[in-house]
């Protein structure tokens, strides 16, 4: 079933991930990313009028606005970013939004504390880091904020 837990807590759809990029060296990362960073997809036509300041994610140092959206207790979430400015971002939301997108906020709050840093290991790009763990919590409070919403 691809909503339950692996073992380990970490939803599959995320341990696949991590899985992924733990068996790949330098070079290798470097192309996954350049390969995910192209899978983004682009802001539906329906936020392009969304007053998008508060869903700004003041941490990164390229400007990246994420919108979540829930569906039937499902999360989704888009970006609004400059993906050529910013190919590192677009591959990271890129990677996330394939686990997380359809699942429930469950699966967004599981993600691992050390999930950038798999992502980022060996890749030389730590001072990224700060800016897409700012993301990581972002998503995690939207999450936390809809499964409120679907207790209440």
């Amino acid at each position: 079933m691809e909503n339950a837990p692996a073992q380990t807590g970490i939803p599959p759809s995320i341990e696949r991930v991590l899985k992924l990029f733990r068996s790949m060296g330098r070079e290798e990362k470097m192309q996954a990313l350049v390969q995910y960073s192209k899978k983004l997809e682009p802001l539906p036509e329906r936020f392009k009028d969304l007053d998008r300041g508060s869903f700004t994610v003041p941490e990164c140092q390229t400007r990246v606005d994420i919108i979540p959206e829930v569906r039937d207790g499902r999360m989704y979430f888009y970006a609004d970013l400059n993906t050529r400015q910013s190919p590192t971002i677009a591959a990271v939301l890129a990677i996330i939004f394939g686990a997380v997108n359809g699942q429930p906020p469950a699966t967004t709050l599981a993600i691992p504390s050390d999930f950038v840093a798999t992502l980022m290991e060996s890749i030389g790009l730590a001072a990224r880091e700060v800016g897409l763990n700012a993301m990581i919590t972002r998503l995690k409070r939207y999450a936390r904020e809809a499964e409120a919403q679907r207790t209440t």
